[in-house]
């Protein structure tokens, strides 16, 4: 056998492992789907690779997951491929394979060809399948072609359930240190051991620099243990920033990273005033509930690695769970004044909050009507002389010389503010609006016509009487908006009857 033949055996088994490689591939399917492509033109050869998800009932649905080109297709087969590809997938997905010829072929049965294969995926009513573009390719390469791709049909079903596997061991491994941490905190009888040893835990499990615990106190959540540290000043800064931080989880009830998430549209600016203070660059607050409601905050920080969704639910499934116990021991926990003082709190919350509305207003309604029928109900009467005074007066005038059209009030009518007290005439007013409006369009025409023919001095002329006449009709346009008198405020009217002045002059 000779060096060359050697050689491409080599390099083909080579190309046949790495698509063998990928069933057992450890990365996301962000990054499974363009190595797929990549494997797949490289094992057959081709200019181009493509990869497609859809329904073939569907083909304005077709959808690309990853391409690969190694570049040596010219634009004119590649514009060629690009027209062919829709038709070549959707009878790949019907059929299994479908194979087309594009223009570009100099010998017939001998040129370029779209080769489209279906790839098995677990992806419900959604299909997947392979295009290639393959150039020069005879009859016999074909056949070869279809061979080689038979034998990686599988390639993505075999990720999918490799993926689905290593998920689910995730999911044990996650859920055993969960455990883990609920066993320690389990096995404590005070809330500061209890708490100590939760923080402790997840710094542990989680390889944190510092896991702080704060509960809520009246309206501020207050720093309880920090992990790996024994006491610590309340009024230190680091402290107040970190409550503060705290604080901001608890006032959105939710699970804040930072760096934020983008589109994630929760405030983070606390999380990140602490954060650049401390030089941290990763913080995550998780809320502990109970029946709920927020009692306490998680804040874990560290400098490798950013939280995780994973990492994320872990927290949260542990959070879920170990709340309702640090909730029970922090109430025992104290002098017997401070445990007094909790358990008051407690009970004016529920008979105050929302929870048993109607039973609530049930007894405060027989309340009040005991009340009614046990207190003596004595009829009274009180005189005495008195003024009434208004606290406001305002004299309405007219605001120009005209004519009253209407009127619509009279002493002892009660007003609203804004109300119409008199209508003057407005026929003269219409009049010289329609005029002024006549007389500034005449001078506008006159200025533009100055200005055509170059004559600056008239043009300005214009000018100057088209802003003369736009002033009337502004002039007039006030006067229109003042014909109708109303009142300023919301009153009284008390002197002042017009009723029987109607179309008779007033002066301004």
């Amino acid at each position: 056998m000779s060096n060359d033949s050697t050689s491409c055996v080599t390099g083909l088994g080579e190309r046949v492992a790495a698509v063998a490689a990928l069933r057992r591939f450890d990365g996301s399917p962000a990054e499974f789907w363009p190595s797929l492509a990549s494997a797949l033109g490289r094992l057959c050869g081709a200019a181009r690779a493509v990869l497609v998800v859809g329904n073939a009932d569907q083909p304005q649905a077709l959808r690309r997951l990853a391409e690969w080109t190694d570049g040596t297709a010219p634009d004119p087969v590649v514009r060629a491929f690009t027209r062919a590809l829709p038709a070549a997938v959707v009878r790949a997905l019907q059929e299994g394979e479908s194979v087309e010829d594009i223009a570009g072929g100099v010998i017939p049965g001998a040129g370029d060809r779209v080769i489209a294969v279906r790839l098995a995926i677990d992806g419900g009513a959604q299909q997947c399948a392979v295009a290639l573009l393959v150039r020069g390719a005879d009859d016999a390469r074909v056949r070869e072609l279809k061979l080689c791709m038979a034998m990686a049909t599988d390639v993505p079903a075999q990720f999918q359930a490799h993926h689905a596997q290593r998920a689910a061991g995730g999911d044990s491994s996650r859920l055993a240190s969960v455990l883990d941490v609920l066993g320690q905190v389990a096995g404590e009888g005070v809330f500061q051991s209890a708490a100590l040893a939760l923080v402790n835990g997840i710094a542990g499990q989680l390889a944190c620099e510092r896991v702080a615990l704060g509960w809520i106190e009246g309206p501020h959540v207050r720093l309880q243990v920090l992990s790996r540290s024994g006491r610590f000043d309340p009024k230190m800064a680091v402290v107040q920033s970190l409550e503060c931080a705290m604080e901001e989880a608890f006032d959105q009830d939710d699970e804040l990273v930072w760096p934020p998430v983008p589109g994630h549209g929760l405030v983070t600016r606390a999380h990140g005033v602490y954060a650049r203070e401390q030089g941290v660059a990763h913080v995550l607050s998780v809320p502990l509930r109970f029946d709920g409601r927020p009692v306490g905050v998680l804040t874990c920080e560290r400098q490798e690695g950013a939280f995780s969704d994973p990492v994320l639910q872990q927290l949260r499934l542990l959070c879920d769970q170990i709340g309702p116990r640090l909730r029970e021991l922090h109430r025992d926990s104290g002098w017997l004044g401070a445990r007094w003082l909790r358990s008051v709190r407690e009970g004016f919350g529920r008979l105050l909050g929302p929870d048993h509305t109607w039973a609530k207003l049930g007894a405060v309604a027989g309340g009040v009507a005991a009340v009614g029928l046990l207190l003596p109900i004595c009829p009274y009467r009180v005189e005495g002389t008195f003024v009434l005074r208004s606290s406001e007066v305002s004299h309405l005038s007219a605001p120009f010389d005209g004519f009253i059209r209407s009127v619509h009030a009279q002493p002892g009518d009660a007003l609203a503010a804004g109300a119409v007290l008199v209508q003057l005439d407005t026929d003269q007013l219409a009049l010289e609006e329609a005029a002024a409006i006549a007389d500034q369009t005449r001078y506008l025409r006159e200025a533009e016509k100055a200005r055509a023919a170059r004559q600056l001095a008239e043009m300005r002329i214009a000018q100057s009487q088209a802003d003369q006449a736009a002033s009337r009709l502004g002039l007039v346009r006030h006067r229109l908006e003042q014909a109708r008198l109303k009142a300023p405020f919301e009153g009284v009217v008390v002197e002042g009857d017009l009723r029987q002045r109607i179309s008779a002059p007033v002066r301004q």
